[in-house]
């Protein structure tokens, strides 16, 4: 087993990181649950959200970090 080295992750990239997924996973999450409930539209509306957000964070990253 290695370690990983995280010295090279900034704060910033750090913050950024963890509120898109505070934003991504709870999109997917909703989701599933409501593609489970029956409610196809906004399941699926909800998988667009999650895919839109994380087309944002990669563009995002590249831009700036």
């Amino acid at each position: 087993m290695t370690y990983v080295n995280t010295s090279d992750i900034t704060a910033q990239m750090f913050v950024t990181v963890l509120l898109f997924l505070l934003i991504i996973a709870p999109l997917f999450s909703l989701a599933i649950l409501r593609l489970f409930q029956g409610k196809k539209k906004a399941g699926l509306l909800l998988v667009l959200a999650g895919i839109a957000a994380y087309v944002v964070f990669q563009l995002f990253m590249k831009i700036f970090f």
